[in-house]
């Protein structure tokens, strides 16, 4: 009886000792997960120098002021594919030997350069793009859209209602004809989407400037988490005070996403880089270079 025990005894660390090392073997192998390796390109898209400033404000905050802005575009480069956002300004700019004001005198714009000679810095063409969002569907954001007629526009349900309603064909033919041939749609239904599914490049419903408006939220591995703010605010200031310009299409629904992105931002721990400003876009290294 006591040999059987002994040799029971045995068997049984024995089979401990082998729990164990492979227990640790496991522990071992384990490793933390790897972030995907996510770039941003940044691209000049043209500039935009407001002369009526005051149409920034729902007050007379800026009467008699101008200001020139950036208006950039981006590529976000994922392993699993990439996503243009936003288009610039009118690509029918760049053959115009001077900037073009508008009839009453609001804007001035420029662009020097198309999409597709900026894309072939970085080594692509439009057919390389395998998604395109718009921040909103505004003159100075859908400038070169319809060169992507081979991506998938990510577009929020109500501003492909907004900008294809036949009020907007009647009023805004222009920008109807920047966005018609786009017929690879993915409509989101008025909410925030994950682009490719693990949570680094979100699109955030953020409505108010447009029905549809929104901005994009990038995580990535060396810079950390940032906010692309589509035209939630268009310079510093109005970001200070939250004011909102006199052309909004709902002020209170602007000033509730104002709101939302102030949390959200701060809940991320996200750098802001607002689109319009010439400061903010000059600290994004340019294309072919990039931020990661």
């Amino acid at each position: 009886m006591k040999k059987v025990l002994l040799s029971l005894l045995v068997v049984g660390a024995f089979a401990c000792k082998e729990v164990k090392k492979d227990v640790a073997k496991t522990e071992g192998t384990e490793k933390e997960p790897v972030a995907p390796e996510v770039k941003l390109y940044a691209f000049d898209g043209g500039t935009v120098n407001a002369n009526m400033l005051e149409l920034f404000s729902q007050d007379t905050t800026y009467t008699g002021q101008s200001k020139e802005f950036a208006d950039a575009f981006y590529v976000v480069v994922h392993p699993k594919g990439t996503l243009m956002w936003d288009a610039g300004l009118p690509e029918s700019l760049v053959a115009m030997d001077e900037p073009f004001t508008s009839p009453e005198g609001a804007f001035t714009v420029s662009r020097k350069d198309s999409v597709v000679n900026q894309l072939a810095t970085i080594g692509m063409t439009p057919e390389d793009i395998d998604y395109l969002a718009l921040s909103h569907t505004h003159f100075d954001h859908v400038g070169h859209a319809n060169a992507f007629t081979k991506s998938t526009w990510l577009v929020q349900e109500k501003e492909y209602d907004f900008v294809t309603s036949e009020e907007n064909q009647k009023n805004n033919p222009d920008i109807y004809d920047a966005i018609k041939d786009l017929t690879n749609i993915k409509k989101i239904p008025n909410t925030d989407y994950d682009v490719f599914g693990d949570g680094t490049v979100v699109i955030k419903f953020m409505p108010g400037h447009t029905p549809g408006h929104q901005v994009l939220y990038v995580d990535l591995p060396e810079h950390g988490p940032l906010l692309l703010s589509g035209d939630m605010y268009h310079f510093y200031e109005n970001r200070e005070f939250r004011r909102v310009p006199i052309f909004n299409f709902d002020v209170a629904q602007t000033k509730e996403s104002m709101e939302a992105f102030e949390k959200f931002a701060e809940e991320k721990g996200a750098q802001v880089y607002l689109q319009h400003s010439k400061q903010d876009f000059e600290k994004l290294p340019k294309a072919p270079n990039y931020l990661k």
